[in-house]
This record gives C-alpha cells, structure tokens and sequence, in this order.
C-alpha cells in the first residue's frame, strides 16, 4: 500500500533508479515548506461487472481502499443507468462505502424512464479523500456516429493547498474522435495550479492522438521508475496495452507509479496508481 506520508529519505530511495539528478530534486522538493504528497488512481471500472461477470461495486470499494489512494478518477460509472448495474448511484455508492468526496460527469444523460425518476446517466467521477471545492464536467467533441465523452474536473484541496484534478475516458473506436478530444483537452486543462490528468484514453502514448499530451504534461509511468512491468493496464487479466495513463502539469511532479494487481477479476482494466509530489 502507498504510504500517505513522505520523508526526504524514502522519497531518494524511491528514485534510486532515476539517478542522481532526479534524486537530489525529489529530495529538495519534498523538503520544501507547503509541499503535500498524494497518491492517485485512475481506474475503468466497467461499471463494476468483472471480467466474471458479476456485478461487484464493494469489490471495486475493496481495491480502493486497499491501494491507499486518496484521489481516484472513475470511467464506465453508471448512474442510475440501468438494471446492469441494478440502477445504482454509483458514484455515491462508492463514496458512501469508502467515506470519500465525490463528484460525477454525465457524459450520456438521458431523461427518466419514468416520471419523477432519475435520470439515465453514464461517465466518470472523482473520488477524493480531501474536500472538493469545485467541480465542472465540460463535454468532448463527438462523431455522430460516436458516444459522448468528457472532461471532469474537480478542485481538490490537499490540506490547504489546491490541485486540479482532471479524469476523461477518450473514443474508443474513432481514431478521429481521440485526436480532437486530447487537443481539447489541452486546451480546457488550467496550468495555473499543480494539475493531474488521469483517464482511459483508449491509446497507446506512442499514438499519434496521444501526443498533444505527451508534450503537453509528464507521463507519471514513463517518467517514474518502475522496477517490473511495462505499465499495460488492459485486458486486466492478460495486459498487453498501456492505455490508463496519468499525466502531471507543472508543480505536480510523480514520483512512484505502480499497476494494481490486488483484484484481476474486479473489472477489466487494471488500476494504476501514482505517487505525485506537489510543490506549487
């Protein structure tokens, strides 16, 4: 499990396998006055039907918590979608059962299937230890033949010190679709404050969709060391592609980044987990 707190001497041994220069700015930055260490998740749930085809929101509670992440950012979240998921809140769900702040982006929104009932909606959501003070979820370009997709965006305040956090979940099937939504991406994410980009984006970061991002920010994997793996997230029981990728803005800088191993089964992504250093 992550720990939520860090010393100068676990931050160096951490980065051993960065080297020296990366050694020795970890070091000064975590010893720097106002500086908050916090550990983020970006997780596909698959509106929490595993790869065993049981519809499990407490197993996907389970993984959570037993990461240690303070901040998740949640993609394929159904929300009073449908009897798939038993039309539950699911968001809510998961933030009552871990004792979490939420929020949620509908990125479909459709109107009650009966009157006085709730609205039929499907996104993402942003689960956070500490208090969210904002929140806006700004819709994504679409091909007409595609399914909506967004931006969510939550400002998260780290034991008075804010970060933004940001969770999208690009096209799946339309090249075209990814390479518009990651440039509005870029555009709609504030530099001003230390920033987190989490999400499913449905593209390896050598694809061309992906490189407005991979200039834009810091990928948390590559920049990380990493002592096993290559960081492929999906299909969650065999990975073979790093498409759940998390990304850093200025004053945001990662320092230990893992894939989470505890439940194969729970959906069919698997989780990846940062440990991000704040000094903004």
């Amino acid at each position: 499990m992550f720990r939520r707190t860090l010393s100068v001497i676990a931050t160096v041994v951490a980065l051993a396998a960065a080297g020296p220069v990366a050694q020795a700015s970890a070091a000064d930055a975590a010893s720097l006055p106002g500086a908050r260490v916090l550990d983020v998740m970006s997780f596909n749930i698959h509106h929490a039907q595993g790869t065993d085809d049981v519809l499990d929101l407490r197993r996907i509670a389970r993984v959570v918590r037993e990461s240690g992440a303070d901040v998740v950012g949640l993609q394929e979240v159904d929300n009073h979608y449908s009897d798939r998921s038993e039309w539950a809140d699911q968001s809510a769900s998961l933030a009552e059962a871990l004792g979490y702040h939420v929020v949620f982006g509908a990125n479909i929104d459709n109107a009650p299937p009966a009157p006085g009932g709730h609205r039929v909606q499907y996104g993402t959501a942003i689960l956070s230890r500490y208090p969210i003070t904002a929140s806006e979820n700004t819709w994504l370009f679409k091909s007409p033949d595609q399914e909506q997709r967004g931006l969510l965006h939550a400002t998260i305040d780290v034991r008075g010190r804010k970060v933004e956090v940001y969770n999208t979940h690009l096209s799946a099937s339309s090249q075209t679709d990814r390479l518009a939504q990651a440039g509005q991406v870029v555009d709609l994410i504030e530099a001003a404050r230390p920033g987190i980009l989490v999400g499913d984006f449905n593209a390896l970061p050598s694809a061309p969709e992906s490189q407005p991002l991979q200039k834009a920010y810091t990928d948390a994997w590559a920049r990380s060391p990493h002592p096993r793996g290559d960081g492929a997230t999906h299909p969650s029981e065999a990975p073979a592609k790093r498409i759940d990728v998390i990304y850093t803005t200025r004053g945001a800088t990662p320092l230990v980044t893992r894939v989470v191993h505890t439940d194969p089964a729970a959906s069919d992504h698997l989780p990846l987990l940062s440990k991000v250093l704040l000094t903004r």
